[in-house]
Parts: structure tokens; C-alpha cells; sequence
């Protein structure tokens, strides 16, 4: 693997360093950029205040540690999240960083957001409380740097090299334990823990987990009470009570349209009866009470007329023929001699 790019460190420190910030002001004058922070400090709210460190730690283009530190002056909240996703830098600058969380007044917890790698772990090392999000990397290695000069020049480098290494090592021992030569075999063979091999190894105090997905739901006696924003296509929240029997559905209706429209609905509605089953003989002759006896038959005259229907003699009577007048004006004229007939034939 590459090794992460580390800090020119030549013998005199001093004014490298002096030099280093002056070429970094002179560039970004040059090229009219403003100083980029490398870090922000945000309040969350009065209990809680958040630093991101999501670049390099500190550069040729960013901010040093004093306006760093100078920033975090400014926070006065009990509780400080510092949240890290950084492949490291100056070797220097981080340490001034760390140091500054160390002796802050607020609870720290570090929360590693992507990678904390080389200086940035050692920064990582300062909180009270370190935690890896899920997917996260931590990665230690030897201090690196470029020299250019005679041997004597390399010699010197070479054992301020080894003395920064010994530094950083003890960070790692002080905050997981191990003694520092342990620290610098890791760090020689560029170690990188996921967040599971990083608390193990005493880097980190909790490997944030995230719920899986296709895993059974618990029983009712491990569930806990569903949160009120999961109830928000749950019906009974709205009076639902279920399917309506038919009777209930009636009433519904009737109190909509009213009493009297439901009554008139009801007359155009035909029901036919249901099919009765016809009762025994025995139960319906007992039931039906006796008709009386019909009466004897009368022995009747054969010449005798006939009994008319009242309908027929009642329509008889208008089929008479009307009197005529002339017949009853020369009736008197017959008379006697009907009479003398009438006695003859008696005779």
C-alpha cells in the first residue's frame, strides 16, 4: 500500500514552519483565494456544539491549528462532537489540534465519519468517547517526510523520524494500552482496522450499528410501542372499526336521507312472503271451525216456476213492455163479453 503523504520535517522545524504558512499566504494572495478552513464549528443547540474535520489537517491552502484552537475558545457548550473523515497531514498541526480537545472544558466524543487515518487518528485519540460509524476505517503508520541535504542531513532526519514515530505511538499506548514498541510494529506495517477491529484493538469505544434488513419481527413481547409518525395509515386513529354488518349500514342510511324518504323507499319495495309449508290435515280441520248442517231439501211443486236470480228479476222488470194507451181506453168495450166467456167456460 501507499503511505499517506506526511509533513516535510528538515532540521530546523522552526522555520520551516514559518516559511511554510508565509508560502501559503503569498499563493493564496496570488491566486485570489480566501483562507478555506479545513474544519467547522456549528452550536446544535445549547447543550451540544459539532467540529467537522473533512479535509487534510491543515496544508499549503488551508488554516492552521491557531485559528483553530482560536475558534474553539468560542464554544461554551457542556458537550462537543467532533466529527472526523480525514486521510491526515501535517504531523505538527494535528497534534496542536489534539491537545486543544484534551484540555477543553466540554464532554468530547469523536465520531468517525469516514476515515481517521495517520495524524487524524492521533486527533481521534483526544476525546472522552470514540466512535465508528458503520463502514468506517481508522489507519496507523510511521511518520514519513522528505529531506534533501548531505548524509549528515539524512542521519538527522532519520532520527527525527524515529523520535516523532516513538510520539505518536505513545498516544495510541496511552489511550488503548500496549506498550509503545507494540504500536510501532502496527504502525510499520500501516495497520487499518474496520470499526468492529478498532474497538478490539482499544482505538474506539463503540461501532455504531445500523438495524439489518430481512430479520424477523420480534415477538409481541420483545416489541416495543410503535411510534406514533408508524400509525399514519393505521385506520382505527380515525374512528375505523372495521367492515359494516348490514343492519348498521341501515341505520346509516336512514339517518342520511331521513325517515320519511326511507319510508318511501320501503313502499317500492316489493317482498314477497316467504313459502309456508302446509300444516297437517288433523291440525287445519281442527282449526276451521264447523259450517252448519245445510237444510233438507224441500220437495218442490214440478210446475212450480222456477226461483229467478234478484239480478234477473231485477232486469226482468225492465224488459216488461210499456202499457198502451189505446188498450186501456177500449178495455171497458171488452169487458162484457170476456165476462159472458169466462162464465160460459166455468159452466
Amino acid at each position: 500500500m501507499s503511505r499517506m503523504p506526511g509533513l516535510t520535517l528538515p532540521a530546523n522545524l522552526n522555520s520551516f514552519l514559518a516559511k511554510q504558512r508565509e508560502q501559503a499566504d503569498k499563493l493564496r494572495a496570488q491566486h485570489g483565494i480566501e483562507p478555506q478552513p479545513w474544519y467547522r464549528i456549528t452550536n446544535q443547540s445549547s447543550d451540544e456544539a459539532e467540529v467537522l474535520l473533512y479535509e487534510d489537517i491543515g496544508g499549503w491552502y488551508g488554516a492552521t491549528a491557531d485559528q483553530f484552537i482560536a475558534d474553539l475558545r468560542g464554544v461554551t457548550a457542556p458537550n462537543l462532537r467532533v466529527r472526523i473523515n480525514s486521510p491526515g497531514g501535517s504531523v505538527f498541526e494535528g497534534i496542536a489540534i489534539a491537545n486543544a480537545l484534551r484540555s477543553h472544558p466540554a464532554n468530547i466524543t469523536i465520531q468517525v465519519d469516514g476515515i481517521a487515518a495517520s495524524i487524524a487518528s492521533v486527533i481521534a485519540m483526544a476525546g472522552d468517547r470514540i466512535e465508528m460509524a458503520p463502514n468506517t476505517m481508522m489507519m496507523v503508520h510511521e511518520a514519513s517526510g522528505l529531506c534533501m541535504g548531505n548524509a549528515a542531513d539524512m542521519a538527522e532526519m532519520e532520527e527525527l523520524l524515529d523520535l516523532i514515530s516513538d510520539n505518536i505511538a505513545d498516544a495510541y499506548a496511552s489511550r488503548a494500552g500496549g506498550t509503545r514498541e507494540q504500536w510501532r510494529e502496527r504502525m510499520r506495517a500501516e495497520t487499518w482496522y474496520l470499526p468492529e477491529d478498532a474497538v478490539d484493538a482499544g482505538l474506539a469505544d463503540e461501532a455504531i450499528q445500523v438495524p439489518k434488513t430481512g430479520t424477523p419481527p420480534a415477538s409481541p413481547e420483545e416489541s416495543s410501542p410503535e411510534p406514533d409518525m408508524h400509525r399514519a395509515f393505521d385506520l382505527t386513529a380515525y374512528g375505523y372499526t372495521g367492515p359494516q354488518q348490514a343492519t348498521g349500514l341501515t341505520e346509516d342510511i336512514r339517518a342520511l336521507v331521513g325517515e320519511e324518504v326511507a319510508a318511501a323507499l320501503r313502499a317500492q319495495v316489493v317482498v314477497e312472503p316467504a313459502p309456508v309449508e302446509p300444516e297437517p290435515v288433523e291440525q287445519v280441520v281442527a282449526a276451521v271451525p264447523a259450517e252448519p248442517a245445510p237444510p233438507a231439501p224441500v220437495d218442490e211443486d214440478p210446475a212450480a216456476e222456477p226461483l229467478l236470480d234478484p239480478w234477473a228479476a231485477a232486469v226482468a222488470q225492465l224488459m216488461q213492455p210499456a202499457p198502451d194507451p189505446w188498450a186501456e181506453l177500449t178495455s171497458h168495450l171488452t169487458g162484457t163479453t170476456a165476462s159472458s166467456s169466462a162464465a160460459t167456460e166455468a159452466a
